[in-house]
């Protein structure tokens, strides 16, 4: 991740972190999408996210900065973990990428990898699911577009954000829901 190559101790703690703690029975976790309500781990992805959240809470407390890459695409347990997060130095991202991008990129990545989309045929439900129900609530404090700013554009944006503000409020909004 780019942000961790600046200055300071960042740590990553997101999906890809969760998932490789989250025992097979309960995969794929937090990375639950949606459309898979059915899903014999549904039950407990909420408990998964609130551990997830707290753990980032603790590593703040502690001084630590720290990225999460996670989709949230259930407000309330979007809304859960914002509250879990009261009281600390949040700023919430939204990252944006037009589908034709991601399915590019998808087929470009090893195969198995994601679902992806073959040309004449339309994208798979669960990318288009997700990339409509992971930005339903509208709010967040930065937006970034990676399909025109690199990792490194992306963390500069972030970091001038956190250093020259305005004060984050996407998370206080969306613990009061």
């Amino acid at each position: 991740m780019a942000i961790q190559e600046r200055d300071g101790v960042w740590m990553n703690v997101g999906v890809d972190v969760a998932r490789a703690m989250t025992p097979p029975r309960y995969q794929p976790g937090v990375g639950l999408r949606p459309g898979e309500e059915r899903h014999s781990a549904a039950p407990v992805v909420p408990v998964l996210y609130a551990a997830l959240y707290d753990s980032i809470a603790a590593h703040s407390r502690l001084g630590l900065n720290v990225v999460v890459d996670v989709g949230h695409h259930v407000v309330e347990t979007l809304s859960d973990c914002a509250r879990r997060l009261a009281g600390l130095p949040v700023i919430f991202v939204g990252v944006r990428c037009p589908l034709e991008v991601i399915i590019e990129r998808r087929n470009a990545s090893a195969p198995g990898s994601y679902a992806t989309a073959t040309e004449g045929k339309p994208i798979p439900l669960p990318i288009l699911r997700w990339q409509e129900q992971v930005h339903a609530h509208g709010i967040y404090d930065l937006e970034v577009d990676t399909s025109v700013a690199s990792p490194d554009d992306c963390a500069d944006a972030i970091l001038y954000r956190l250093r020259a503000g305005p004060a984050p409020t996407a998370f206080t909004h969306l613990a009061a829901l």
